[in-house]
This record gives structure tokens, sequence and C-alpha cells, in this order.
């Protein structure tokens, strides 16, 4: 590179400056204590010897020049000890730095129906609002890197988290939902219709919706496919999981099986058509495992690879200054005994 550019242009390019410029003030200071504070004055009688003056005749001739030499170096010596202080520093190789992510909205349904207790985690019964926080939460663990945003709905739809890099945030949101705390029927339309809206400021590609859903569209203003046509325009990829209809129920603890309990409560074909018209996928999860592996599968999507910027690390350049004063230092020190 030097070959190709001045050596100037190439020592500027760099050059980073100095990490604590402030460092400099020190230089001045040996000469203000000079200045300000007198020198001491000796009060003992001189030393006469017979052969003074050829005592001053070989100062006048050596120790002058030797003395000059002395302070330079000394002045030297404390000009690269600030230096080095104030920590010169510079640029490195401009390196980019990998960068890829998703931005995904999840939404969850938070209606009457998924407090049925037709679930089993760790060996309990539970309803299939707590069992679909645990896959959450662990699905969350996995998403260093994006961006996820958290909806829910039942009559109504609502954001409770915006599109952020705070996945603790989204826990916590996730977990102090309850269910009917949007009421008790199903707005599937009004959710994906919320959850473009949100996305629509994403860039291409990057628009993925999430909906967890265990019924049927029962209220809303939003159909849920006029919502899927509006997905579509937008470029929101959305993926919906039919959770629930397992059959089970709690009695004392135990999971029996329980008439008219099942999976024909939730509307499977309109969920597979918002699936197909939007690109995403549609799955089908009767119990916890399969909720899992879906979320599984979900986390296993290409992500959307971002160019990321261009930066030059900084290189600590203190040890040069710094060992050049040692060097002149020792210089010096040497300089009076070779003139004595």
């Amino acid at each position: 590179m030097i070959g190709d550019w001045p050596l100037l242009q190439v020592l500027r390019d760099a050059y980073a400056g100095f990490a604590w410029p402030w460092m400099w003030l020190a230089f001045p200071l040996p000469w203000l204590m000079r200045w300000l504070l007198p020198p001491v004055r000796s009060t003992s009688a001189a030393l006469r010897v017979p052969y003074g003056g050829n005592l001053q005749a070989i100062a006048a001739t050596h120790g002058f020049l030797g003395k000059r030499r002395v302070a330079a170096l000394a002045w030297l010596t404390w000009f690269l000890l600030c230096a080095a202080a104030a920590r010169p520093q510079t640029f490195g190789e401009a390196v980019t730095p990998p960068q890829s992510g998703r931005d995904l909205m999840l939404a969850v349904d938070l209606s009457g129906s998924m407090s049925e207790a037709d679930m089993e985690l760790g060996g309990s019964v539970v309803d299939r609002l707590t069992a679909a926080k645990a896959v959450l939460a662990d699905f969350l663990d996995r998403r260093a890197g994006d961006r996820v945003g958290l909806l829910v709905f039942g009559q109504r739809a609502y954001a409770l988290t915006p599109l952020t890099m705070d996945r603790q945030s989204v826990r916590e949101q996730l977990r102090d939902s309850v269910v009917g705390l949007a009421g008790r029927e199903t707005a599937v339309g009004d959710a994906i219709g919320l959850a473009v809206k949100r996305l629509a400021a994403q860039e291409k590609g990057q628009r993925v919706l999430i909906l967890l859903t265990d019924g049927v569209n029962t209220a809303g203003m939003l159909e849920p496919l006029k919502a899927a046509e509006l997905a579509a325009q937008a470029r929101v990829r959305v993926h919906t999981i039919a959770f629930g209809g397992s059959g089970m129920t709690s009695f004392f603890g135990m999971a029996v099986p329980l008439p008219g309990a099942g999976g024909e409560e939730i509307d499977e074909d309109t969920l597979r058509r918002i699936a197909k018209q939007t690109g995403g996928r549609f799955f089908r999860a009767r119990d916890i495992e399969q909720l899992a592996s879906i979320y599984a599968e979900l986390d296993r999507l290409e992500p959307v690879e971002l160019p990321g910027e261009q930066v030059r690390p900084r290189v600590e350049r203190y040890p040069l200054p710094l060992a050049a004063a040692l060097c002149v230092g020792l210089l010096a020190f040497a300089l009076p005994r070779r003139h004595a």
C-alpha cells in the first residue's frame, strides 16, 4: 500500500489519535515546578582547593556541554513518557463483523379455551397456555441476534412488546400473560392485521409472524383470510400453529379422556390457507412434545443475512514511546559518568 500512496498519506490514514489526550497537560509540569519553586541555597562553607582554577576550566570546557545534553535527553524522556501516558493508537485492518438475524412477531392466543387443562408438562397436567409459555420461553432462549415482538389476542389483539433485542422483556411479558387478558373470544384476523402493521416498517424478507391458536375466529373486525391477503401484500410470512385438542383433561391431577374435547374445534383449514397464502407453514400440535418440535423446526428457518458495517479496530501503541523513554533515560543517566 505504501507503493500506491505517499508515506504521509499512509501514516495519516493509520493514525487514530490519542485515547487520553489530556495527559499532555502534564508535559510543562517540570518547567512550572522549576519556575515556581525557589532553588535550595546551601549555607555550608564552600570547599576551597589549591587547584580550583583547573576544575573551573574543565567544567567550562566539558561540564556545560554535558549538562546541556543531559537536560535535553531528560526533556526528551519526559516527552516520551507523556506520549505513552496519552495512549497513542493506530487503526488496524478494516473488518466486517458477521451479522445475521430476523424480525419475529409472536402472536399468542389468550382466549378462554387456552385454559383447558389437557397438556402434560413435567409429569403434571397443565393448561394449554402454561404449556405454550414453557415452549416459547425455550424458543426465545435460542433467538440470540433476532429482534422479537410479542402480541396477544382474544376478543381483541394487543401488542405487548415492540420488536426488540431485549428477549428478557419479551419473556417477562409472556410470563405475566393470563387467559382472558384480551377477552374470552378469538380474533385471529385482528391479530394478523396488527402484526402486519407492526412489521410494515421492516425490510423485505425479514417480516415473519408465528401465530399460535387453539380455536376458531369468533371475534374481531377483520376476517382471517382477508388479513392473510394483507399480509401477503406486505410480504409478511405467517406460520400458523394449531395447538391443543388432545381429548384429555385434568382429574385429580391425572390426564383422563374427556368426550367433546378435541381438535375438531380448531379451524385447521383456515390456518392452513393463511400459511399457504403468505408463504409460511402450517403446523398441528396435540401435545407439548409436538409443540416443542414445531418451534425447533421454526428455529431452523434460514436467517436473513444483514451486511455489517466495516469497522477498523484501534491498536494500542503506547509500548513504543514507553520503550523509547526507557532507552533515552538510560542514555541520559550514563552521559555524566562518561564526562566525569
